[in-house]
């Protein structure tokens, strides 16, 4: 494993804790506002605070492509980011309303399943090894997600929808991550989601700027460390690298979210959940381990 790789999965392994703890950040959050206002003040703030980092990064970063050209495939990858992740994140606020910010992580992941196999349509193969991974992991969010009558909850079928609409996103970006500046595709998708949020949320939600600044803590933590610094670190980590094992790396989120949901929010899972994150966590480590090299 070259040096790039390792550090492609260290900035997606801290995008993965950034993102761990925010799911006790969002499960907070919804003690004080609704899930539209909670997505718009948060992907607002995100997009503002890159905009020096982005002034900051372009002194020291020259691009070989054509500007015009850069402008318009920026554009169309930031906008389209944007709406996935406005659809993924919306999905997701709602599910939480209805689950632990633990278990929510864990179905999130399921997109370490689905994006394999939407890289097969793209002619990214994955390993034997890989696939092997996928299916641990498939048997894990079992675990964590049936009960013993084999029905989905309310939340729990919200949250399934949201890791299907996360695969796409990260198939997206991987798209367009090599092709233009990450940090400004960033900046674009998350005004694009945020203006999205605060349509749902004039139209129904009643926000109040008083129970805004109420959940100052989680909706900060959400804007600033889960939209402007995490997914920036996913867009820049994600290129040159396979999309099934940046999607595994990212799936660290779950074992986080149960940790901080834990230590933060007193939350408990059964046994036969907590099984469930075991095998969760053996997938990720698999997919981790080095294979060898052909002659």
């Amino acid at each position: 494993m070259n040096k790039f790789i390792i550090r492609q999965s260290c900035l997606l392994f801290l995008t993965a804790f950034i993102w761990g703890v925010a799911f006790v950040a969002q499960s907070a959050g919804m003690d004080y506002v609704g899930p539209f206002t909670f997505n718009a003040v948060r992907c607002i703030l995100g997009g503002i605070v890159l905009i020096p980092c982005i002034r900051i990064l372009s002194l020291h970063k020259k691009r070989k492509s054509d500007v015009s050209e850069n402008k318009k495939t920026l554009l169309t990858g930031g906008i389209m980011c944007g709406i996935l992740l406005f659809t993924a994140s919306s999905l997701q606020q709602f599910g939480i309303l209805y689950t632990t910010a633990g278990k929510a992580g864990f179905i999130t992941a399921l997109y370490i399943i689905i994006v394999p196999v939407l890289s097969i349509f793209l002619h990214k193969k994955a390993g034997m090894k890989i696939w092997i991974s996928v299916v641990i992991a498939l048997c894990g969010l079992y675990l964590l997600c049936m009960k013993e009558n084999l029905r989905l909850s309310q939340g729990d079928i919200l949250l399934l929808l949201c890791s299907l609409t996360f695969s796409f996103h990260i198939m997206v970006i991987d798209y367009f991550a090599p092709k233009v500046d990450g940090v400004k595709m960033s900046c674009i998708q998350f005004f694009v989601c945020g203006i999205l949020s605060a349509i749902g949320m004039l139209m129904f939600e009643n926000p109040d700027i008083g129970q805004i600044f109420s959940g100052w803590l989680p909706i900060l933590y959400g804007g600033i460390m889960s939209c402007g610094v995490a997914y920036t670190l996913q867009i820049v980590g994600q290129e040159g690298m396979n999309p099934t094992v940046a999607s595994l790396i990212l799936s660290m989120e779950s074992v986080i979210s149960v940790l901080a949901g834990w230590v933060l929010l007193h939350e408990t899972l059964s046994r036969r959940e907590l099984m469930g994150c075991v095998f969760m966590f053996a997938a990720i480590i698999l997919a981790q381990l080095p294979e060898k090299q052909k002659k």
